[in-house]
């Protein structure tokens, strides 16, 4: 039997890997890498299906000059009891193929550096993957099932900011009621949870765990605003064509469509080719409408959300910034300013949050006051926004955060004892 065992986060945006000793209860090494893969084009559907991961996924992809089918956010398509399979090249591949490519992937990376094939692991999972009950369970079955795909027989779930909350746990002198904040790309997760170095080794952490929940809003969702807001009038949004003696607005499902990467991922389907050509034409071949076809012809989509990523990253350290993007033809230059994107652009979702938030503390009978620290975790802590908010509910003394992308992940390693 291996001492050793694997803490796995699979994140929409990043996911990674860790490397537990259960002699020494010490993490040996952690890998980490974008949750991207690159599908190069095929000739033949009867040869095998080609792929990449990670970061050289995007290279691969670029070579390429944009051929093939680049998809990312894959851990949204969990939960949705609508996709059931895509086709790549004339192989049927379901949402749970495209997990396993990603685990598969981690797991290599662990086992090359240990020379083992270790088949247990502990999996992070979001405290909510959908508010739905059924595509809650959906989601964790589907997540489960590629963990076997990969290689894993010996599989246990934890709460993502609990794992967070072990990590932290491991740094306190004293004990602490600490409320962890993780927040990633698809969902903001809360756990208010008492802590102290003497609770590490204690199998049983039921009573510390005072209130747990979380909402189906992320970083990507912040990202998707910003493509509303300040992309999709350069795509057609707006436009109109003549229906008969009618004036008619161009489909508002085509913006929707290229403001959601799990939709985009599968947007260039012969069905959805064709209804392009047909409101290009109608449309006058009008030449914001042409960057709509471009767009989704020329497999820009990765490209955008990458120059939409880094603008609200810049907003963290600016008044304002350029949403420039510059490709293919399409001309993209609109100024944001941290105002606009806080009060306006993101608006509708950052309160969701605070509101959410100021609930759960409710329901917990905990007031703001009250909790020593707030452990801020997952890549969108890190947006502006969101740290000033919790700044004013619970002071910046209180407001700590470790290691952004490995606090999860380390966590869930830790985590065994309880399993």
């Amino acid at each position: 039997m291996s001492k050793y065992i694997y803490g796995i986060d699979f994140g929409t945006s990043n996911s990674a890997i860790s490397i537990l000793d259960t002699e020494t209860n010490e993490i040996i090494k952690t890998f980490n890498d974008a949750s991207l893969i690159y599908f190069p084009q095929q000739i033949s559907s009867r040869s095998p299906l080609e792929y990449f991961v990670g970061k050289i996924a995007v290279e691969k992809y670029v070579e390429s000059e944009m051929q093939g089918r680049f998809m990312k956010s894959l851990k949204k398509i969990l939960p949705k009891s609508s996709f059931t399979e895509t086709r790549l090249y004339g192989k049927k591949i379901t949402a749970e193929d495209l997990v396993c490519l990603i685990l598969k992937y981690l797991k290599s990376q662990a086992d090359t550096y240990i020379n083992e094939n270790v088949t247990k692991a502990i999996f992070g999972r979001p405290v909510v993957f959908d508010l739905k009950e059924e595509k809650d369970k959906l989601a964790q079955e589907r997540l489960l099932r590629a963990a076997q795909m990969a290689g894993f027989d010996d599989v246990n779930f934890q709460m993502e900011p609990i794992a967070a909350a072990f990590t932290y746990e491991r740094n306190i002198k004293k004990e602490e009621l600490v409320l962890v904040a993780d927040l990633g790309g698809g969902t903001s997760d809360f756990t208010l949870m008492k802590l102290g170095p003497d609770k590490i080794k204690n199998p049983d952490r039921k009573n510390d765990i005072i209130g747990q929940g979380g909402i189906y809003i992320g970083g990507d969702n912040f990202d998707s605003s910003i493509m509303w807001n300040k992309g999709t009038f350069h795509f057609g949004r707006g436009l109109t064509y003549r229906d008969f003696s009618n004036i008619v607005d161009v489909p508002k499902s085509f913006y929707l469509n290229i403001c959601s990467w799990e939709k985009m991922n599968f947007f260039d389907s012969i069905r959805m080719q064709s209804n392009l050509k047909k409101f290009l034409h109608l449309t006058g071949n009008h030449p914001r409408f042409q960057n709509l076809v471009t767009l989704i012809k020329d497999n820009l989509g990765y490209a955008i959300f990458q120059s939409i990523e880094k603008t609200k990253i810049d907003l963290s350290d600016n008044e304002q910034i350029i949403f420039e993007f510059s490709k293919n033809g399409i001309e993209i230059k609109e100024p944001i300013s941290i105002e606009e994107f806080s009060k306006e652009i993101i608006i509708e979702d950052l309160t969701k949050i605070q509101d959410y938030l100021l609930g759960f503390l409710e329901k917990s009978k905990v007031k703001a006051d009250e909790i020593d620290t707030v452990f801020m975790t997952g890549g969108t802590s890190m947006v502006r926004p969101i740290k000033d908010f919790m700044i004013d509910l619970f002071g910046k003394e209180a407001i700590k955060s470790g290691d952004n992308f490995n606090s999860v992940v380390n966590g869930l390693s830790y985590s065994h004892v309880l399993f």
